[in-house]
């Protein structure tokens, strides 16, 4: 599979475009009034243990104190093994107590952003655990040999305390290579232990790498023809990161320098600016609607215009497999997580059905977020989670309607119609007297100059209609003046 990767750098945001064989799979936003602060690590104090959720909240020096669960809590100590607690979390911490706490999870909605206590430095090839004592080797790197090989070099080279879980771009790496990611990663930890002794407690002790470093640490691999830069003291700092971590890919970082815009010329900004639509057309003709919420996901399946050419239930199979092959691309694209429902068609035949979950599986298996999959139900519906570090992509570009709060409804023109009629009747009760004046939206002002005569009938006085663009649709003034 060709990959490339494309970065828009400019004064107000980062722009970072994933394309497999020429497709849109990944996009990353980083604006400089709200950059991503997962992956940070602090130097925090222990606000409240509330036992009753097994939880605690901690003073990181956010608006918000941090989420604490009890599964995150971990042994810090200068002994420590990586072992976690087992006894009840008011006898584990104490309010006051300071602890070092790594940023799990972004804000979302209401909620606070969640942390760890067990501390993870990712590099290129490795992830460093400086707390825990053991050696994991990625699921993705399947032969027992290179596995082998593996721990094997990291169980002769780690240092004397921490753990490692070696990345899947590590398989196939040489021992020199090995050896100078442990030794970067075991001084970046050696470091931050120095300014958490000085620092302040609430206070920030270590920042992750950026968008555009993270994606070069993340992404960039041999897989990867190009990696396309439109700045170019990013590219010379990108280019410098790589020489450190694999000057062998130093080749693949270049920098753009057409006259179009950089997401323009590969195609990126058209569909860029389709991420908002919840309505997306499969090849065959068939569509697929998404509804997002703050935790759940609602994915619906239909056939469209697409009729087939053999039976229903092959013209169902081909609509739900294109489905399930868009469904993964736009959960990675959106940056969807939580729990997440697919509604497919139903289909008669079990194999057809296993066939589409099997299709889903492959295509969210280059996914970096974690992923499970329940198999799919006799009415076609597949319940699945994925990881939700950051907001999602329309949290990010979005905000609430200001006319509907967020709700993506309004009361309609008959609604308002009917609830005018009846608060002007308990407002005047039937007297004549008094000039009265409502004030509407204008496209609900039109409908109700329509029903005039209906409704000073109704309401038994003459009344002036006056239009206000400013109001929200669906609100409304209501005004009588003394004659």
């Amino acid at each position: 599979m060709k990959q490339e990767i494309i970065a828009n750098c400019t004064q107000e945001e980062t722009r970072v475009a994933v394309l497999e064989d020429g497709r849109l799979v990944e996009l990353g936003i980083e604006r400089r009034g709200s950059e991503k602060i997962v992956g940070n690590i602090y130097k925090g104090r222990v606000e409240n243990v509330l036992p009753g959720i097994s939880s605690a909240f901690v003073n990181i020096g956010l608006e918000k104190n941090a989420y604490l669960y009890i599964s995150d809590i971990i042994d810090q100590s200068p002994n420590s093994k990586g072992d976690t607690p087992n006894k009840p979390i008011d006898q584990i911490l104490k309010r006051g107590e300071i602890i070092l706490v790594q940023i799990a999870k972004e804000a979302i909605g209401t909620k606070g952003v969640k942390v760890s206590m067990d501390i993870s430095l990712p590099g290129r090839f490795l992830v460093y655990l400086p707390y825990q004592s053991t050696i994991g080797i990625s699921k993705n790197i399947e032969e027992e040999s290179e596995r082998r090989r593996l721990k094997d070099m990291l169980e002769n080279f780690r240092p004397k305390k921490g753990g490692f879980i070696a990345r899947t771009e590590s398989e196939g790496i040489e021992e020199r290579d090995l050896k100078r990611e442990i030794r970067y990663l075991c001084r970046l930890w050696e470091n931050i232990q120095r300014r958490t002794e000085n620092a302040p407690p609430a206070s920030l002790v270590h920042k992750d790498l950026g968008l555009v470093f993270q994606t070069v640490r993340d992404v960039l691999s041999e897989e990867t023809s190009v990696f396309m830069i439109d700045s170019k003291s990013e590219k010379e700092e990108v280019l410098g990161f790589v020489q450190m971590l694999s000057p062998e890919l130093s080749n693949r970082i270049q920098l753009f320098e057409g006259n179009t815009a950089i997401f323009d010329a590969f195609k990126v900004e058209k569909e860029f600016d389709n991420l908002l639509s919840s309505r997306l057309s499969l090849p065959s003709g068939g569509t697929i609607i998404i509804q997002e919420a703050e935790s759940l996901c609602a994915i619906d399946v239909n056939t469209g215009k697409f009729t087939g050419k053999e039976s229903q239930e092959e013209t169902v199979t081909q609509t739900n497999i294109e489905a399930a092959e868009e469904t993964a691309r736009q959960l990675r694209l959106r940056n969807i997580g939580g729990i997440i429902v697919i509604d497919f068609i139903d289909m008669r035949r079990a194999r057809n059905r296993q066939k589409v979950v099997e299709v889903l599986y492959r295509a969210t298996s280059r996914d970096r977020a974690k992923i499970k999959i329940l198999p799919i139900t006799r009415l076609g519906l597949v319940e699945m989670t994925r990881e939700r570090k950051r907001e999602s992509m329309l949290s990010t570009l979005c905000q609430p309607c200001l006319d509907c709060e967020g709700s993506g409804m309004v009361f309609s023109n008959e609604s308002i119609f009917i609830k005018v009629k009846k608060e002007v009747l308990k407002l005047t009760q039937g007297r004549p007297e008094g000039k009265l004046r409502i004030v509407l939206h204008p496209e609900v002002a039109a409908y109700f100059l329509e029903r005039m005569e209906q409704l000073k009938k109704s309401v038994r006085r003459n009344f002036e209609l006056e239009k206000d663009g400013t109001l929200p649709y669906d609100d409304y003034r209501l005004i009588i003046e003394e004659q």
